[in-house]
């Protein structure tokens, strides 16, 4: 969700506290606070993690970073977090290129162990569970991360080891919120996701990701408490909804509505998707998707129908509560429908064989069932929104985003729910 870029690297606050917090969590954090900043850092590498990366470099790297000088070794801070710490390593401009060797790379340190949000076990689990838990995360991530850069569906990897990895670095910079519906990136859009639907990941098939994280969010968030008179406010207008037996009826509607079961992102807003360098101008091929850290097998629905619900929220705003929501950049029926057919004629090879009327009838079903599944993407980052407000450091006015979630949920609902 709401990402912030630094010369085309993604800075998550969704991820700065992991995807998913424990019950124990939830009991000891303080509230935030509205003057609380982004984790401060520092200007300059300290010398270990300056010497560490140098090693790395050249450890995992080929030509000219083999015999690279320590004291010629450059390394620029572009974030420090929680979640990932990420470093920019490069070869000094005096240093001719070997061979077909990066000139820079990406060095992305991992941080505090993240949550899986697809965990299933108790809420009531001892640090030594969360732990393996977040350990095993890390490794489905990297394993994850490294099939995507092989398929070139994603940033390459240059190298991995048990406190980060070396990946590419990527001149770009992210969509802007309006560029979505511009017909040639929607299309491409569509594409992408499309391919990465059609892979297949050695990970758990059955689609417990969606619902298994919105019933542990909700499961906090009526646990939830907060102080502060503006935070109750909008907290008791939620309670008011009756969510759990919102949630309910959501979960029979979908279950009512056929959706094959992809391996999806989860997460394809606009600051996850870049725009390459050099690239705005031409044809195809201009866009990558990044940011992983949803992805799991789920219902391609969700996956489409919360790409068109992004199209209405702007995450680029300097002044609280650092978005705004335009309901009326819901993607009309004729968007939406140009974007299913490139979906369409990259997912399924006989699309383009069907007569016009089966094409039509194959696009209207598609239809629907990614407007259906748009209501649980509203839910789902309502709740994540929540709960966010009661635990993130960052600025952002969390509850004011659950509030415009849920506000949308039930505007949709009264078309979608029949």
């Amino acid at each position: 969700m709401k990402t912030k870029f630094i010369n085309g690297v993604s800075s998550s606050p969704s991820m700065s506290l992991g995807l998913l917090v424990t019950e124990n969590a939830l009991q000891v954090q303080p509230e935030a606070q509205d003057d609380c900043k982004e984790l401060a850092r520092s200007e300059q590498p300290d010398p270990h993690t300056r010497h560490q990366a140098y090693m790395w470099c050249r450890e995992f790297l080929h030509g000219a970073w083999k015999t690279l000088a320590e004291d010629d070794f450059r390394l620029t801070i572009i974030r420090g977090g929680l979640s990932n710490k990420l470093f920019l390593c490069s070869l000094p401009d005096s240093v001719h290129a070997a061979g077909d060797e990066p000139r820079s790379v990406l060095l992305r340190l991992y941080g505090a162990i993240l949550q899986m949000s697809c965990n299933k076990g108790d809420y009531q689990q001892s640090n030594k569970e969360n732990h393996f838990q977040g350990a095993e995360a890390m490794v489905l991530e990297s394993v994850m991360f490294a099939i995507l850069a092989e398929r070139e569906l994603g940033p390459k990897l240059y190298g991995i080891f048990p406190q980060g990895r070396l990946e590419q670095y990527v001149p770009s910079r992210k969509l802007d919120t309006c560029e979505l519906s511009e017909p040639n990136i929607s299309a491409e859009i569509a594409e992408k996701m499309a391919k990465f639907h059609g892979m297949r990941m050695p990970f758990n098939k059955e689609p417990k990701w969606l619902f298994g994280t919105m019933e542990k969010y909700l499961s906090q968030v009526m646990r939830l408490n907060f102080t502060r008179e503006s935070h109750l406010r909008f907290f008791n207008v939620l309670l008011s909804y009756n969510l759990p037996q919102e949630m309910k009826m959501l979960k029979r509607l979908l279950e009512s509505t056929h959706s094959p079961v992809v391996f999806c992102h989860n997460d394809c807003q606009e600051g996850n998707v870049l725009l390459l360098n050099g690239r705005q101008t031409s044809g195809k091929q201009k866009l990558m998707l990044i940011d992983f850290e949803y992805s799991s097998y789920n219902y391609r629905g969700f996956d489409i129908g919360n790409h068109f619900c992004e199209w209405m929220y702007d995450y680029n705003c300097d002044e609280f509560p650092y978005f705004k929501v335009n309901a009326q950049s819901y993607p009309s029926k004729a968007q939406q429908l140009h974007f299913i057919e490139s979906y369409l004629r990259e997912s399924d090879q006989g699309f383009e064989n069907l007569s016009e009327e089966d094409q039509i009838k194959l696009k209207d079903q598609l239809y629907t069932e990614v407007n259906r599944f748009s209501l649980a993407s509203h839910f789902f980052w309502g709740l994540w929104s929540v709960i966010q407000a009661r635990l993130s450091t960052i600025q952002f006015g969390y509850l004011e985003y659950a509030q415009a979630r849920f506000d949308a949920y039930f505007h949709q609902k009264k078309i979608w729910a029949v």
